[in-house]
């Protein structure tokens, strides 16, 4: 903002000889003093600072720090497409709610595909040495999402090429969510809610339904709270009204076309209305 070094004085508190000096480029002044001048002009201390960045960074910067967190995100994704690639190696990861058939037709595909199949909550329960219901009852849901975050972290250490399924809540955890994005090819299991409840009803499962009329309400809920993050995935796949076997040929095709398992390949993330490569799925 445009302001006579007098009324800057008066503001900032700092003397009309003292600015005169900064503005030469003499003047010795402490962090406070200068906290005071920016605060005056409504400016970072940065900026008056000088720290050679461009016009353009700084431009970016205050974009940057207008821009709502998802923006944040998508820009910071964008930012990191370049180097996408040799971060998630030839690892890929099976989302989606609960009943998506992402255990069946992960290890499904992961056979086909000669790559090892890992199953996340699995490999917290090896991790914790107790079953994820223990890790829930005992450490809660910090506590499960902070060994998640650890496991998730190992088997990005530990494979550069493998098919993983990871629970359908992993996308809640913005930070975890991050991570999974940036180290592995993602691949989202669509299905309807119906086909959801069916299917974990179908492995024997009646907690959903046990006691709670209303459990499909709720399982639509979430589904839809979750839609844009689990659209996130580079490419998605719908299961439903589809044979396991039918779906895995889509899985694979999926696999195929985007060049997950080719090194060097890599398909960026775009956003808008027919982004996803779409394709016909099964249950699992």
């Amino acid at each position: 903002m445009a302001m006579s070094r007098r009324r800057l004085a008066e503001v900032s508190g700092v003397s009309q000889r003292h600015l005169a000096q900064l503005e030469a480029g003499a003047g010795n002044i402490s962090i406070i003093l200068l906290k005071r001048v920016a605060e005056a002009l409504n400016a970072r201390m940065a900026d008056l600072i000088g720290d050679g960045r461009s016009d353009e960074a700084d431009g970016f910067a205050a974009l940057f720090r207008a821009a709502s967190a998802d923006q944040r995100r998508r820009a910071l994704a964008a930012l990191r497409q370049d180097g996408a690639d040799s971060g998630r190696a030839r690892r890929i990861a099976l989302i989606g709610l609960r009943g998506a058939g992402k255990s069946t037709l992960g290890r499904l595909s992961a056979d086909a595909l000669g790559a090892p199949f890992v199953e996340l909550n699995a490999e917290i329960a090896k991790t914790s040495g107790m079953p994820v219901a223990e890790v829930m009852a005992l450490y809660g849901q910090e506590g499960y999402r902070r060994l998640e975050r650890q496991a998730l972290e190992h088997i990005a250490a530990t494979y550069d090429r493998a098919v993983l399924a990871v629970a359908g809540g992993v996308v809640s955890e913005a930070e975890t969510f991050e991570y999974l994005l940036s180290r592995f090819h993602t691949i989202w299991l669509k299905a309807k809610p119906e086909e959801h409840m069916a299917r974990v009803r179908a492995q024997g499962d009646m907690r959903p339904m046990a006691g709670n009329p209303a459990a499909m309400d709720e399982l639509k809920a979430i589904l839809v709270s979750r839609e844009a993050l689990y659209a996130r995935a580079q490419v998605e796949v719908d299961t439903s009204g589809r044979t396991v076997e039918e779906t895995l040929a889509d899985v694979l095709r999926t696999i195929e076309a985007a060049g997950f398992l080719k090194a060097g390949a890599i398909l960026p993330r775009e956003t808008g209305e027919g982004d996803h490569a779409k394709h016909g799925g099964g249950s699992g």
